[in-house]
Formats: structure tokens, sequence, C-alpha cells
């Protein structure tokens, strides 16, 4: 089989191909659209992976306050709600159905649903490993924070969630991780991000090895990119005697 690299440097229009790759005055390459494909990804998982963190990381906490039985089952509900639909049905569910329950949301982008889809999808997961971050903490540092007058939000705030982030680092890079694969689903509803732009070039160029093996190249860019910054952020913020199975060395 004879390679085609070319291919990326021709216009999206009349398949001439451009000098540099890099049209101007209105021409696009297929490098340049591939590109942008890539932008549109690295955007959907950046913008997703905030809401995740933001809903995952109160959803985590609320499910391990004491005393409060009702905001636990709440907690619990998000969780299995979003944990057990599949994500592609919560991307057809927010681009058709919430919008039609609730019609000032027809106003928004499908960017914009695609993210709040990809991001509460997330979030439940991100919660799991919340609240699984401040179960392994030893039962004496909440004794500690009461014992030194803190309300149980500065307790949180000062000494529980600082130490149960630095413990689950690292199930934070492996999410962090899916959610740019997990970014893909977008093309169901016409975001033009890599996988999107993959299915269309292939079929106008017919140089799908070439096209494929371009897209899973940057997918892999963009993972070992995350995987080295949270590499890190973990060797920076490590707690000492923390054992990276998941526990606490010596610390019990």
């Amino acid at each position: 089989m004879a390679w085609d690299w070319q291919v990326f440097c021709k216009d999206t229009i009349d398949s001439e191909v451009i000098p540099r790759c890099f049209g101007s005055g209105g021409e696009i390459t297929y490098l340049q659209w591939m590109f942008s494909a890539w932008g549109w990804t690295l955007s959907v998982a950046a913008c997703a992976l905030v809401v995740a963190l933001v809903f995952g990381s109160l959803v985590g906490t609320i499910r391990t306050l004491p005393d409060n039985p009702w905001l636990v089952r709440l907690g619990n509900v998000w969780v299995e709600l979003f944990r057990n639909i599949p994500l592609l049905v919560q991307i057809f569910l927010w681009y058709h159905v919430v919008p039609a329950l609730f019609p000032p949301m027809k106003d928004l982008p499908g960017f914009v649903l695609v993210v709040f889809a990809l991001g509460f999808f997330t979030s439940a997961r991100i919660a799991e490993q919340v609240r699984a971050g401040i179960g392994a903490l030893p039962r004496g540092q909440r004794y500690a924070a009461s014992a030194v007058g803190f309300t149980t939000i500065q307790s949180y705030r000062y000494v529980i969630l600082p130490m149960a982030f630095r413990i689950i680092i690292p199930t934070l890079t492996s999410e962090s991780m899916n959610i740019v694969k997990n970014s893909s689903v977008a093309f169901a509803v016409s975001i033009a991000e890599l996988t999107m732009f993959a299915m269309q070039a292939q079929e106008e160029t017919s140089r799908g090895v070439e096209i494929y093996l371009a897209v899973t190249t940057l997918y892999i860019i963009s993972a070992f990119s995350i995987n080295r910054v949270m590499a890190f952020i973990e060797k920076r913020v490590r707690v000492p005697g923390f054992v990276a199975a998941g526990g606490l060395g010596g610390g019990h």
C-alpha cells in the first residue's frame, strides 16, 4: 500500500495541493482542519473536566458529611444516576430532551450541552474517588481539626480535602486522560472535534489509514501530556509516607 501523506496539504474544497500545507485567503487544508478539530477536542475536554471537578468534589464531599443522611442520599443518587446511564445516551438527552423540557436552554450552543453531559458523567466517577480519598484518611485528622475549634466546613477546607486530593491524584490523572478520549462522542451532535474530522476527511479523501493514524497520534499526544503534567503535580504535592498503591504508609 502506498502512503499519501500529502493528503493533509490538500485544499478541502478542490483537493489541490497547497505549498507548506497551510492555506490562506479562504483556503483550508486538511492539516489546518485537523488542528482546528484538535482544538475543539481539547476545549471540550478541558471545560468538561472543570465541571467534573467542581461537581464531583462537591458530591464526593457531601457523601462523607457526618450526621447528614439526606445529603448523603442525594449524593448517592447523583453518582448512581450519572454513572449508570451510557455517556452517548446522556449526550443525546442533553442535546434533544433537556432543551425541550427547559426551553431557555434551546439558545445554548451544542458545545455547552456536550460539556455538561461529559462533565456530569465524569463527576460521578470523581465523586467516588473524592469519597474514597476522604475515607482513606486516618480519623485522627478529623478529630484534630475539631480539637482546634474548626467547624465542619473549615475542617474540610483546611485539613481533609487538601489531604484527600493529594491521595487521589493518580486516579484523577486517569480521569483526565479518559475525558479526552470520551470527548470523541461529541461527534454524535456535530461538534467538529477530532473523531468527526476523521470520519468526514476519510470519506472525502479515501485515505483512511493516514487520517486515522494522524488522529490517533494526536489523541496519544494529548493523553501523554496530561499524564506528564499530573505526574509533575503529584511529585510536587506528594504526602510524605504516602504509598502509591492507595494508602498512607506508616500514618495509620
